[in-house]
């Protein structure tokens, strides 16, 4: 089966590098255009079952990728939580010792002051893409980029590290699996005429 993960459109907090997540931004209208315009030139993989993290960021991704297509919510996918760091810039937090403490964990298991570790990341988001992954069918997830690096550098350990794995907004991985496990990915989507 293939399982491709999609990074929600540009938000406000993308673009002011703003640390958030569970906060429920909506796209800019720059998040729109960019959709918009990577649907004419882009080839985004279509599937047997559609989801989003249903936070709205992702259900307007999703309309603007696959229309009224319909799909399910899969609240594990959601971002992490940042609690006490939540809708700050990133520069106002490079000297909170607190913030730095969790940014330097090369474990995954520090927990945001008042939010989650990474490792509570992948364990809810595995929870919710487990019966996905059982059933074998193709899937796409709409979702966000922590998240998905989160997975994938999991799943592929050894070949990329957190930022590596982070795809840019509208982008994402398409993961084949068998045997229920991950043994091959690919930059999605691809442009039309590498088709």
């Amino acid at each position: 089966m293939k399982l491709t993960l999609l990074r929600h459109g540009i938000t406000e907090g993308n673009r002011s590098q703003l640390c958030y997540g569970s906060t429920d931004l909506p796209l800019l209208e720059e998040g729109i255009a960019a959709l918009k315009a990577a649907v004419q030139t882009m080839d985004y993989p279509t599937a047997v079952h559609y989801y989003t993290s249903g936070m709205c960021r992702t259900e307007q991704t999703f309309a603007l990728l696959y229309g009224d297509t319909p799909h399910e919510v899969l609240s594990g996918l959601r971002e992490l939580d940042f609690g006490r760091f939540e809708m700050i810039p990133f520069a106002d937090l490079k000297d909170d010792p607190d913030y730095r403490r969790w940014a330097d964990d090369s474990t995954g298991q520090e927990v945001c002051p008042g939010g989650e570790s990474f490792g509570q990341v992948y364990a809810r988001a595995i929870a919710d893409l487990t019966p996905v992954l059982e059933r074998g069918e193709d899937a796409v997830c709409v979702m966000h980029g922590g998240a998905i690096a989160t997975l994938m550098g999991i799943w592929f350990p050894g070949q990329g590290g957190f930022f590596d794995f982070m795809p840019q907004p509208g982008f994402g991985w398409q993961i084949t699996f068998e045997d229920g496990k991950p043994v091959e990915k690919i930059r999605m989507p691809l442009a039309k005429e590498d088709i």
